[in-house]
């Protein structure tokens, strides 16, 4: 049985790859592709989903729309021995500078309405692992900036944030958050 299940949110659909909204998702197919694991995707529980070779992280994505993400988590915690306390979501977040990491367990969902829909439907006791996109300076570009494709300025930053949470995936498969957020906050 896994340790944690680490989920990146993302909208469905070839068109949404590689925005803003999606880093959480393209993050997760990428390191499945490296660690050559076989994702699948379950109806049970609307998501696609796949174990680590050493089976202490299921890694996945909920198949839904980013809004409505606690279904798939509330899914995956009633057909799983997983508990919402054992569930890693990246997403990401606008009050962070691209390429900005932190580790949060419990809170709220400051307006992401990924983790709002988690909330409603599951609870707020799992680990965010927040990904900055930055800001596009005004409430109303807001929709079209999450749903817009990374600059090709930005790049390089989010590419070092991807190595950095390379280096704390074990951390996270040993279920060592503390660490993980000291090595990935000090660094």
């Amino acid at each position: 049985m896994p340790n944690i299940c680490i989920l990146g949110l993302g909208n469905p659909g070839l068109k949404y790859n590689g925005t803003r909204h999606n880093i959480g998702k393209d993050w997760v197919i990428n390191i499945a592709q490296e660690l050559k694991l076989d994702l699948q995707s379950k109806k049970k529980i609307d998501s696609t989903t796949g174990l680590s070779k050493d089976e202490k992280i299921l890694w996945g994505y909920p198949d839904l729309y980013v809004n409505e993400s606690g279904k798939s988590i509330n899914k995956i915690i009633k057909n799983t021995n997983l508990e919402l306390g054992q569930i890693i979501v990246i997403h990401d977040d606008l009050d962070l500078e691209i390429g900005t990491m932190r580790i949060k367990v419990d809170g709220g969902h400051g307006g992401h309405n990924g983790l709002r829909s988690i909330i409603n439907l599951s609870g707020k006791s799992f680990i965010r692992l927040r990904v900055g996109i930055g800001h596009p300076g005004n409430k109303i570009d807001v929709t079209n900036w999450v749903l817009g494709r990374f600059k090709s300025s930005e790049k390089d930053s989010l590419l070092e944030s991807y190595f950095k949470f390379n280096h704390i995936i074990e951390l996270l498969g040993e279920n060592k958050i503390e660490q993980a957020q000291l090595q990935l906050h000090s660094g």
